[in-house]
């Protein structure tokens, strides 16, 4: 089973990186696989270090894959890294084995400490909407429109449905990079037809 949560990591001179990303638990370890090159797998390559956040905030999720990477932190006590300030709950994490896959290395990371900060409310339809319309947004360059504008279709019950102030937020970030990304498309288009005329 994977997991939607947000990995914080920090670079070797401590800036925080936020990224939304699919864990696996596994016999008491935690299983991120992040791409190579991503500034998730240098931090953790350099400090061995990262913390898993869980976080029903999904401006989170809709603000990384939008450019809105910056969200509020503060430091956790077992690893040298950081939380997000309004999770609900984290886990600390320290690499214990990587593999040396040149695309995709699985990092397998011990849970040294973890700690709940707020109660779960129970879950939101236009949340999980949400998150799915962020993961369509990160695999726009791989997906056809047709299945993207059918997918945001059928997500969009959801968040007029159910959604509150913070989910109609994420959802309004999600829709205008997609349509940034259709108008950015077709200029290129047009213009790679004016240099072949």
């Amino acid at each position: 089973m994977i997991h939607e949560t947000v990995v914080t990591t920090v670079s070797k001179l401590g800036t925080p990186h936020i990224a939304p990303m699919g864990v696996r638990f596994e016999d008491g370890n935690v299983i991120l696989m992040p791409f190579r090159p991503s500034a998730t797998y240098d931090n953790i390559a350099v400090t061995g270090c990262a913390v898993v956040n869980f976080t029903t905030d999904v401006r989170v999720f809709a603000g990384c894959v939008t450019g809105r990477r910056e969200w509020p932190t503060v430091p956790v006590h077992e690893v040298q890294c950081v939380r997000l300030a309004g999770a609900l709950a984290h886990a600390e994490l320290r690499l214990t084995h990587a593999s040396d896959d040149p695309i995709r290395p699985v990092l397998t990371m011990e849970r040294v400490a973890q700690d709940v900060h707020g109660p779960f409310a129970g879950f939101n339809r236009a949340q999980a909407a949400a998150i799915e319309g962020a993961v369509l947004v990160s695999r726009l360059h791989l997906l056809s429109r047709e299945k993207v504008e059918t997918e945001i279709a059928y997500l969009r019950i959801a968040i007029d449905k159910t959604a509150g102030p913070e989910e109609h937020e994420a959802w309004q970030w999600l829709i205008a990079a997609i349509a940034a990304y259709y108008e950015h498309d077709k200029h290129h288009e047009r213009a790679c037809m004016r240099e072949s005329s």
